[in-house]
């Protein structure tokens, strides 16, 4: 399970550090590709390969399904660790989500993202002021 929220640095040729705790989760290799809110969304293989099912049962004569499908796997990438514990991240990818310098690297259970400073403060920020009424919320999914 990949959990917490850790603060690097992508240097300029795109290369982040995927923080310890995450690697032993995510294996040999693992895909990165555009995620929701302006971040970058991580699967470990087996968790990617969950997703796929899902994304094959979407409907073809859907519009909308085809072009989430086509964005979703156009930016696609699979990523290994350098001796350094570190992935190459697209340029691409690194344009979808505004990752410059500093970085945070987030565990969200089965996936983990990628967001920029910036995007991650703001997220925070506006979450911590609604978690009350979000968790509200969760009740209708039995939370």
């Amino acid at each position: 399970m990949l959990l917490g929220e850790y603060r690097h640095n992508i240097d300029s040729k795109g290369r982040l550090i995927v923080p310890a705790k995450f690697r032993e989760d995510l294996g040999q290799y693992f895909i990165v590709t555009r995620g929701l809110d302006g971040c970058l969304f991580g699967y470990p293989q087996k968790e990617w390969e969950v997703l796929e099912q899902k994304l094959k049962q979407l409907p073809l004569a859907k519009k909308e399904s085809r072009a989430f499908t086509r964005f979703f796997y156009s930016a696609a990438t699979e990523c290994t660790l350098d001796k350094q514990g570190r992935i190459n991240i697209p340029q691409t990818l690194r344009d979808h989500a505004k990752l410059e310098k500093a970085c945070y690297v987030v565990g969200v259970s089965e996936r983990f993202e990628i967001w920029s400073e910036e995007r991650w403060d703001a997220f925070s920020k506006e979450a911590e002021g609604s978690f009350e009424d979000m968790a509200e919320e969760m009740v209708d999914f039995g939370f």
